[in-house]
């Protein structure tokens, strides 16, 4: 073999090996890695409406649902309802002050809320346990309902209602439909548990595949369906919300997370946020970390802010 033809052969071989590094490397970039990032995250909150006491009224702070208002994946003081109530020791300096304590000088917090629960322990476990609250007693709720239906249990069993993951649009239309008569019912045994008047702040549920349903890079399998049924079940939940307009308030938790999931590195991607190209969940797909957690607590505390500042600053 003479020197030219070895010479040629190296060449090629570092020519595959280059684009090999290169396919692996934009893959890794691309797909697999799905840095957190630091500091704050989330919309801003209008700070000039935590300048004085909204209500002396005594209110309670009421979580109700599953991992998410549990508080799954954020330190103990991070959570989206922990944070809602009272500012954590190490709060970021735009947001100090900024807490229902800061303006609701008589608030209590209780959280029902249970890591991994459905809709149909929420409603049987935690709602129709709710005591009678007292006259004086007006109720801010946060709820989140129906993420786990739709995950669990991620295709280790057949689909079912609770468990619905893997499920065809035909085989999922009765339990959309219990899904959506249970959540009525909830929200009139929780408005019926506050005689003395009550908010429901209740979210819609997030994608962590940012739109594209996939999920096959982290072990998941397929799901044809599972996008349709999804969006499915937050049409329940803005339908439900509608019919109870004074009482109910949507929180589009589903909008503000697009674009922090599985896909938050591919800038090619409708939902990219070249602003924060961060992933927002926990090691698990079905909670939100640290920051995630934080952008939570901003958007319930905008569309609380909103409701009280406009129904209840003159409230007696």
């Amino acid at each position: 073999m003479s020197s030219t033809t070895r010479w040629l052969i190296v060449r090629r071989l570092v020519r595959t090996a280059l684009i090999t590094l290169g396919v692996v490397g934009a893959v890794y970039y691309f797909w697999l890695w799905l840095p957190r990032g630091t500091g704050p995250a989330g919309p801003q909150v209008p700070k000039e409406a935590f300048a004085k006491t909204w209500t002396d009224r005594n209110v309670v702070l009421l979580g109700i649902g599953d991992s998410v208002t549990a508080g799954f994946g954020a330190d103990r003081e991070h959570s989206y309802f922990s944070r809602l109530a009272r500012n954590p020791a190490d709060e970021w300096p735009e947001m100090r002050g900024v807490c229902l304590a800061s303006v609701l000088p008589n608030l209590k917090t209780q959280n029902l809320a249970v890591s991994g629960s459905i809709s149909l322990e929420h409603a049987a476990r935690q709602v129709n346990r709710l005591p009678l609250q007292a006259t004086n007693v007006l109720g801010l709720v946060v709820m989140t309902t129906g993420g786990n239906d739709i995950i669990h249990d991620y295709g280790r069993t057949p689909p079912r209602e609770g468990a619905m993951f893997g499920a065809t649009w035909e085989q999922a239309q009765p339990w959309i439909a219990s899904f959506e008569g249970r959540l009525d019912k909830m929200i009139q045994q929780i408005a019926g548990s506050f005689p003395g008047g009550c908010h429901i702040f209740l979210a819609n549920i997030y994608d962590p595949t940012d739109g594209t349903g996939g999920a096959r890079l982290v072990g998941l399998p397929g799901w044809p369906d599972g996008l349709k049924i999804h969006t499915a079940y937050n049409e329940v939940i803005a339908r439900v919300a509608a019919r109870h307009p004074d009482t109910v308030h949507l929180v589009d938790i589903h909008s503000a997370f697009l674009g922090h999931g599985l896909s938050c590195r591919q800038l090619w991607r409708r939902h990219y946020r070249a602003s924060d190209a961060h992933y927002w969940y926990f090691d698990i797909l079905e909670d939100p970390n640290d920051r995630g957690h934080d952008a939570l607590r901003r958007l319930f505390l905008i569309e609380i802010t909103r409701v009280m500042t406009s129904k209840f600053t003159s409230a007696p």
